[in-house]
Formats: C-alpha cells, structure tokens, sequence
C-alpha cells in the first residue's frame, strides 16, 4: 500500500501529539534524561586525558544520538562535519553517523520494496544483496545489478513518519521551554528555526519529492564538466524508495582517503565551494545537506578542479532572489569595508529590525569584520566569525531569520567539510575571487547595479581603490590570473559596448566633470590600472594556460 505523507504543521503536529500522552511525557522524560546522563559524563570525562576513557565517552554519545532516531541524528550529522567543534577523537565517532548507522531488518526492506514497487526485490533485478552497503538516518542502501550495471537503492526506514513527527513537536516544545537558559542568543523564537528544521524533514522522507530534487539539480549543473548527478531511475522509485545509478567514488572523509586512490584534496575542496557557492548565488537553490556521506570524489578532473558527485537530494532548500542579490551586495560592502551599507543590508535580510539605529553598528561590526581582507585574510573563517557574532549578539538585536537556518546549516557544513580536508582552508580564500569574478562577468541588471556602486561613488566619481581592490582580490594569485584573465576581459569588452553598458559609459563621461571642469587624473589612474593588469604578458598566459586545461 502506497503511503501519502502530511506537510508539518507546528499547531497540528502538537495538538496531535497532546492528545496522546501516553506517547508525549514519556518520550519528553526520556529524551531529558538521556541528555542529563550525557552531560554529566561529559561534565565529568570531558576532560580527562586518557585514550580510552574519550573512546568510550565518543561511543557513548554516539549511541545516544542513534538511540534517540532520526531527528537527532540529523542533529549529529552537522556536528559530525566540525572538526574545529569537536574533538577529533570523539569526530571520527560521530562521523558514522553519515552513513554508517545500524541497519533495520533486511526483511522488512524486502517488504517495503515489494509494497512500494510491486514485485519482490529478487524478480525486479539481476542481483539484490541480503544486507545493505549503507544505512544512513532515514534510510539505508542496497547495491543491486541490472543490465550489467549496478544501481544504488535506498529503502526507507519503516515508520519514520511518526517518529519524525513526535520528535520534530517534542524538540520544538522543549527548544521554546528552555530557551531562555541555553547559552544562545538568536534573538528569534528557536522554534521558529526548529519549524525550518521540520519542514525540511518532512520533505526529506518524501522520495517522490527527493526524485524531483535530483532531477532539478542535475539540470541546474548539466553544463558543469566537475559536477555529476546520479541518474534517477524512475521505474524503480516511489514514496518510500529512490533508486539511481551508482556512484563509484571516495567519500569526502579525510585527506590520507584521498591521497591513497591518488586523488588531490585541495581540487575538491574548491570543486565543492565553488559549487556551493553557485547554488546560493546564482541559481538559488542549494543542497542543504552537504556532508561527506552526499559527496564522492570522483576520478578525472585537473588538479584545480576535481570531479564531485552529490549524491541524497532529500534535504533541499531556496532562496529568494532579493536575498540572494542582497547577500552579493553584504560581500562586497564587507570587502570595501562599507560598514554602514553592511548594516542596511543586515536590516533587509532580517537580522536586524528597521528600528534599529545603524550607525551604532558601524564600530562593532568593523571589529568582527576588519581586516578580513588581505594579509588576514588567512586567519578568517566562518568559526571566528561566528565566534564574534555571538558576542555581538548580546549587546545588539540581531536575530537569525528562520528561513536562513537552512542556509547557515548548508554552509558551516560545507566548511567544515573543508577543513576535514584540509585544516588550513580558509573559505574567503575561495569565495572572495568568485564574487569578483562575477561582478566582473555577470552581465544581468542586478549585479550591474552592484558592479556600478563599487566603481562609482554616489557622486559619479571613480573610486579607484575600490576597482583596484576588486582586481587584486581576483588575480593576486597567480592561478586565478591565468584562468580568469580572459573572460574576465571579453565580459567587460562586451559590457561596455553593449546597450545595458550605457550606464557604465554614461557615469564614466560624468566623471571626467569635476566642477564644470575636465579632470582627466582619475581616467589616467583606471587605464593604468586596467593596463597593468591585462597586460599583453598576462593574456598570453591566461591564454596559454586555456589551451592547456582544454588538451
């Protein structure tokens, strides 16, 4: 029998499980306890220096989140992607988390594939393994075989729909009780995020739903030689199973993995923020779940760029498009140092209220921010910031929007991803020259607009510096400067002579007026800088180095 799934509904989900508290107080009183026992051993071991005690602590909370289910296991599974969280001993623990959970019954995902697919599993395919290859939080994976090519197959846990559903209202209920005295200050009702969170969830057991993510995904990155996406097999899908090709890869677990199937970590690394990046930025639309279990490194690629699959499309999220143009614009005011225009931005996302007096942020926010750029920017990564963020966030009303849970969680997940990679990754290093670039290659209205606030000052004036800081950011290394020199050339070619350069030709004439008066010196100082930057050298290396990755 076909199962059809309800949307999560805060009010009915808690009325639902009120209503039922022979269910509701003793999980409540469970869940409870199972944190107190944990704390206290924490509390108590935490510290200690022996191996074998933390080894023991490691295992203890790892079945403490396994034991108390999906819920909390998906809860896990971001701190699992922290190394700079989490101890790493107790790290390679809760790493197992990802995928390597204890599997359920394999007789009873004989009978859900039969429910779901209508045969049994034997006359479906060539072969069907009597135990699964992976087992994850919501489902586990069979490798099967047919036509001489091996599928992955992910059967859903049996009654998830409950238990994700008592959890997600019994951690909402207790996340809105203590609030007041947990060490947080997000300055929104926690159960607004904790609604995001259930949302999310509930569209995750939906593996019609998840189909149609992989589908979207897949054709978003259709034209990315370094990305690839599993085909889904329809036949073999439904509600409670997901079937695609399989992935023949290495998981994103640490370096020494890599470096032994002679794969480089640092080409995946970027492969992966840069996708990550193009997601949030320019189709709106990102994987929310990005931890090493979704992603294999593949063989193939360069060693800038290595090939990445992403694999569990359950967890997916979006974002609008003003709060996507708006977060570009947050990135450049943080690299001009624009603190003010930073705040505004912060007040249009919705971390701030529009009653708040920003120019009383303007010093606090240059604390937490300054000097991210250039010679510091080596020692600036999401962890510092947010660091400094929580801090700022008792004295100031800033305020976690709920639909950006999902959005943070994707990418402090991604960096962490990074760093387990490599220790040293610095996530500016990589996201700084992107947003350059695409100012400089992005043709489309909104980012022209952005282009032209950082190149020309509210007078019309040129603001040299600010160009000149652009292009450092984008070519002060020297393997960015060889790939991106030339199209970032054609795309400022082609914009100035086309009709939306206009305004870009328009403002460049008005500059040269400065007090009814011709003033050709800072004219002078942008060819300078566009001369010494495309030099003929350069473009005969950026071209060199085109015909090389081509070959």
């Amino acid at each position: 029998m076909k199962r059809s799934y309800s949307k999560y509904s805060a009010k009915d989900d808690l009325l639902w499980l009120i209503l039922r508290p022979w269910i509701f107080i003793p999980r409540v009183l469970y869940i409870l306890l199972s944190f107190i026992f944990l704390f206290l051993r924490i509390l108590f071991q935490g510290n200690s220096k022996n191996k074998n005690t933390q080894k023991n602590l490691s295992k203890y909370l790892f079945d403490v989140i396994t034991d108390l289910g999906p819920c909390f296991i998906k809860l896990g599974q971001a701190l699992s992607t922290r190394p700079d969280l989490v101890r790493q001993d107790w790290l390679t623990e809760l790493t197992n988390l990802q995928d390597n959970l204890p599997s359920f019954d394999h007789k009873i995902a004989l009978k859900i594939i039969k429910e779901e697919l209508g045969s049994p599993a034997n006359e479906l395919f060539e072969e069907f393994p009597d135990i699964p290859i992976a087992s994850a939080s919501l489902g586990q994976v069979y490798k099967a075989k047919i036509n001489n090519s091996y599928l992955a197959v992910k059967v859903q846990r049996p009654n998830l729909y409950f238990l994700i559903r008592r959890d997600v209202v019994i951690l909402r209920f207790l996340g809105t009780f203590l609030s007041p005295i947990l060490p947080l200050n997000i300055g929104v009702g926690i159960g607004e995020i904790i609604d995001e969170f259930g949302k999310a969830l509930f569209d995750e057991i939906d593996y019609e739903k998840e189909a149609e993510n992989a589908l979207k995904f897949a054709n978003l990155f259709k034209e990315n030689p370094n990305i690839f996406i599993p085909k889904l097999e329809k036949q073999f899908s439904s509600k409670r199973i997901i079937t695609t090709s399989w992935i023949d890869g290495v998981k994103l677990r640490d370096r020494a993995l890599l470096e032994e199937n002679n794969l480089i970590p640092a080409s995946f690394i970027k492969t992966c923020v840069i996708s990550g990046l193009q997601q949030l930025f320019e189709f709106g639309y990102f994987h929310a779940d990005p931890h090493p279990g979704n992603m294999f490194a593949l063989k193939g690629g360069n060693t800038d760029c290595g090939n990445l699959a992403y694999v569990d499309f359950g967890m997916m999220d979006t974002i609008t498009n003003s709060d996507r143009i708006t977060l570009i614009k947050a990135i450049v005011h943080i690299i001009n140092e624009e603190y003010y225009l930073l705040a505004e931005d912060f007040q249009k996302l919705g971390f701030l209220t529009n009653k708040q007096d920003l120019q009383k942020l303007v010093e606090p926010l240059k604390e937490v921010l300054g000097g991210s750029l250039g010679a510091e920017v080596g020692n600036f990564n999401l962890k510092n910031v947010t660091d400094q963020f929580s801090k700022l966030m008792y004295s100031y009303p800033f305020r976690v929007p709920s639909r950006f849970a999902l959005i943070i969680r994707a990418v402090v997940s991604q960096e962490g991803l990074a760093l387990r990679l490599d220790p040293e990754f610095k996530i500016l290093k990589i996201a700084y020259p992107y947003i350059a670039k695409k100012l400089l290659t992005d043709n489309s209205e909104e980012i022209l607009e952005i282009l032209l606030e950082v190149v020309f000052d509210k007078k019309g004036q040129i603001q040299i510096e600010k160009v000149e800081s652009l292009l450092n950011i984008l070519f002060k290394d020297s393997e960015n400067i060889n790939s991106d020199l030339i199209p970032v050339a054609n795309a400022g070619l082609k914009l100035f002579v086309s009709k939306k350069g206009s305004e870009v030709r328009k403002n460049l004439l008005l500059s040269l007026i400065k007090d009814e008066k011709l003033e050709f010196t800072d004219a002078k100082k942008l060819l300078a800088l566009i001369k010494d930057t495309f030099s003929p050298l350069n473009i005969a290396k950026s071209a060199v180095k085109n015909i090389i990755s081509t070959v």
